[in-house]
C-alpha cells in the first residue's frame, strides 16, 4: 500500500446537508434462509451510476455444521461482485466455474445473454463455528453488452489498487478512482472501493465520477455536522466535492459510483435488462427447466436443486 499525495482530505463542514440528494435505509430479504439489508433498488433511487443492486449480508455467527445455502439461481443483463470482510462463499456457475472467494478478494460475474449460479459457504467453514460478513452488488451492463456471452473473472485480494492517506486507507474493488485502475473487465464508467477511517479522519469522494454515493457498514460519519450511523446509503449531488469526517470509533464505508445509463432498466427477480421482452424471455426459458436445452444450464456439481421463480 502505497501514500496517495492527490487524496486531499477537505472539510466535511463545508458542504452542506443538501448536498445528499438521496439517503437510503436498507430493508430486511430473505436469501436461501439468511436475511440480508437491501440498499438498492429503492422506492426512492434505482441506481447508483450503473450499480442496480445492493446487499449487506451479516455480520452472523454459524455453528459448526451451519452456513448459507443459495441454491442455482439465473441472471441477465448484470454483472454481480461479491466481496466479503469474514467468511466465505464456494460459487459455481453454468459456465464451469468452481471458486472459493475470501475476504478482500473479488468474485465478479458478468451474466450478459443468461448464466446460472449458485453461493454456499464452504465445506471447510462449516467444520467449525464462523463468521459471514459482506457485500454483494449488481452492476447493469449497457444496452449493447446484455446480450454478451457470460464471464467469470477472480483476483485475489493482492491484485486490487490500495492506498493511504492521512487516516484512512481505502482498497479500489472494480473501476477507476484517484488514477488508479482495478483488474476486472468493465463495460462502462465504474467506481467501487472498500474504505478504512480512523477515528474522526477525513474521506474524499472521488470528484471525477457522475453519481456518487456510499454506504456506511461499520461506525459513523459526519456530514455537515450531522451524524450518520452504520446501515445508511447517500447518494450525493453530482458536482460538489464531498468530504465526509468518521466518527470517534473510526468508519468503513462501502464508496460507489459511475456514469449513469442511458435509461432505466426493468428489474423482475434476478433479471436485469433495458426492455420487458428480455424479461419475459429469460422468466419463460427458467420456468422452462429445461436444462441445457434452452437459455439456462445448471452449475456443473450443483445440480440436485435449483431456486424457483416466483409466481409474480
Amino acid at each position: 500500500m502505497s501514500w496517495n499525495p492527490t487524496l486531499s482530505p477537505g472539510n466535511p463542514d463545508e458542504i452542506g446537508l443538501d448536498a445528499i440528494e438521496t439517503m437510503i435505509v436498507p430493508r430486511a430479504r430473505d436469501i436461501g434462509g439468511f436475511e440480508v439489508k437491501r440498499a438498492l433498488p429503492a422506492p426512492q433511487r434505482q441506481m447508483v451510476g450503473p450499480f442496480i443492486f445492493f446487499d449487506q449480508a451479516g455480520p452472523a455467527e454459524f455453528l459448526t455444521g451451519q452456513g448459507v445455502d443459495v441454491r442455482p439461481h439465473p441472471h441477465i443483463g448484470l454483472g454481480t461482485v461479491t466481496y466479503l470482510y469474514q467468511g466465505d462463499f464456494h460459487h459455481r456457475d453454468s459456465i464451469g466455474t468452481d471458486q472459493v472467494i475470501l475476504p478482500g478478494a473479488v468474485n465478479w460475474m458478468v451474466a450478459g445473454k443468461g448464466v446460472t449460479h449458485s453461493e454456499r459457504t464452504s465445506e471447510q467453514a462449516r467444520q467449525g463455528p464462523h463468521s459471514l460478513f459482506g457485500i454483494q452488488t449488481w452492476i447493469a451492463l449497457p444496452e449493447d453488452q446484455e446480450d454478451m456471452d457470460p464471464i467469470f473473472e477472480h483476483h485475489g485480494k493482492n491484485a486490487l489498487p490500495s492506498f493511504e492517506a492521512e487516516g484512512f486507507s481505502a482498497k479500489l474493488i472494480l473501476g477507476s478512482a484517484y488514477g488508479e485502475t482495478a483488474p476486472a473487465t468493465l463495460y462502462s464508467e465504474t467506481f467501487y472501493l472498500d474504505v478504512t477511517l480512523a477515528p474522526n479522519a477525513r474521506f474524499p469522494l472521488p470528484d471525477d465520477h457522475e453519481d456518487r454515493g456510499l454506504y456506511i457498514t461499520q461506525g459513523s460519519v459526519t456530514i455537515a455536522g450531522d451524524v450518520f450511523e452504520a446501515g445508511r446509503m447517500m447518494i450525493f449531488r453530482p458536482g460538489d466535492r464531498i468530504t465526509v469526517a468518521a466518527g470517534p470509533q473510526g468508519a468503513r464505508l462501502m464508496a460507489l459510483g459511475g456514469a449513469t445509463l442511458n435509461g432505466p432498466r426493468y428489474i423482475w427477480w434476478n433479471f436485469v435488462a433495458s426492455s420487458r421482452d428480455k424479461i419475459d424471455d429469460a422468466r419463460n426459458a427458467w420456468r422452462a427447466a429445461d436444462w441445457g436445452e434452452g437459455m439456462f444450464e445448471l452449475p456443473e456439481g450443483d445440480q440436485s436443486e435449483f431456486t424457483r421463480a416466483p409466481e409474480r
